[in-house]
């Protein structure tokens, strides 16, 4: 994590996240309502096809909705998510992640996550969250 103006919100639940820390997931910057996240496909991250596995594209994807969506301090978790996959990204390539805020009401709120390598875009994910309560 390169960037100090990280909301602490999000940089404690980075620190804690170990699925997304496991995977080479680095946050890579984080302000109010957005955020950005990038992973390296690992040889372990490749499917019988040799491209990325889904899972993988969508564990980037989630976990960069998350820290945008956590950016404003209470608890927040995925209410649901879909995900659409538009080119396959092979073993090498690094993913980057930026998810962007659409609208928040009451406690819920909608998500929109961009997964590109370099120019290409790799997949489109709309994430919906759900405040579950206070930091304690």
């Amino acid at each position: 994590m390169s960037q100090p103006q990280v909301p602490d919100p999000v940089r404690r639940m980075y620190d804690a996240d170990n699925a997304s820390r496991a995977a080479g997931i680095e946050l890579v910057e984080a302000g109010i309502g957005h955020a950005s996240a990038r992973m390296r496909i690992t040889a372990d991250m490749v499917n019988g096809h040799g491209i990325v596995h889904g899972g993988h594209v969508f564990l980037l994807a989630d976990s960069t909705f998350a820290f945008a969506c956590n950016s404003h301090g209470p608890v927040t978790v995925a209410a649901g998510a879909d995900i659409s996959f538009v080119a396959a990204a092979e073993e090498g390539e690094e993913l980057t992640a930026v998810a962007v805020e659409r609208a928040r009401y009451g406690r819920s709120g909608i998500y929109d996550v961009s997964v590109h390598s370099g120019d290409r875009l790799i997949a489109e994910f709309r994430g919906r969250s759900r405040v579950i309560g206070e930091r304690s």
